[in-house]
């Protein structure tokens, strides 16, 4: 039997990490583009560079990169999907300093040129961790939905984006915060209990000092 077939939303097996895992990766990946993806170069360090193409690693964020499920029967065929579809994928190994054995850095670029870089691993049983977004610690796991919002790093601009969530009664399950330096970029990751509307990014967009705002939903 193929390991692809095991795929599915609940897994078991040594699949569960190199396949679904890896899924969710390329699938969050996109939802962090915000657009078609036509190129990647996909680097897997650890574990993942010496099993990807056994296990179907490669197939899986190639999958997931084209917005594929973990159950989606596609992804067996995602390579030749991917070319069928203009996307450019390209694998290659990376050493990274203490990394997750288990982790894969995606270069990706979209179809308007805006370009992302992610860091993340697959950490057991499908789950994931989003850990770097353009180098930047970002630390979600895509489980619950999620706000990235770019940022200049200042006073009160944590205050104004948690009032506003308070003012819409949505609750943070977590929330982390990066910069690169004082008075930086920075990014807050809000993980939420529920799913906010449209509304709530509108406003978001428009407080000073907001540069971007993505709203990921569970995978």
């Amino acid at each position: 039997m193929n390991l692809f077939d095991l795929i599915g939303p609940v897994m078991i097996g040594p699949s569960s990490s190199h396949t679904a895992g890896a899924a969710r990766i390329g699938r969050i990946t996109r939802q962090l583009l915000g657009e078609k993806p036509v190129k990647a170069v996909v680097s897997f360090h650890g574990s993942f560079e010496k099993t990807y193409q056994g296990h179907g690693t490669d197939r899986a964020v190639a999958g997931g990169l084209m917005d594929m499920g973990v159950d989606d029967e596609r992804l067996r065929d995602s390579l030749a999907l991917a070319r069928e579809e203009g996307l450019e994928i390209s694998f290659r190994p990376v050493r990274l300093r203490d990394a997750h054995p288990n982790t894969v850095v995606l270069d990706v670029t979209g179809e308007t040129g805006k370009r992302i870089t992610v860091q993340a691993a697959s950490v057991g049983g499908g789950s994931i961790l989003v850990q770097y977004l353009d180098g930047l610690e970002v630390g979600f796991s895509g489980e619950k939905t999620t706000l990235v919002i770019r940022h200049t790093d200042a006073p009160g601009a944590i205050a104004m984006v948690t009032h506003l969530l308070s003012g819409m009664r949505i609750n943070i399950a977590t929330m982390r915060v990066f910069r690169r330096e004082a008075g930086g970029e920075a990014i807050m990751a809000i993980e939420l209990d529920q799913r906010p509307g449209e509304n709530l990014i509108s406003a978001l967009k428009i407080l000073p000092g907001i540069t971007d705002v993505t709203l990921l939903d569970q995978i």
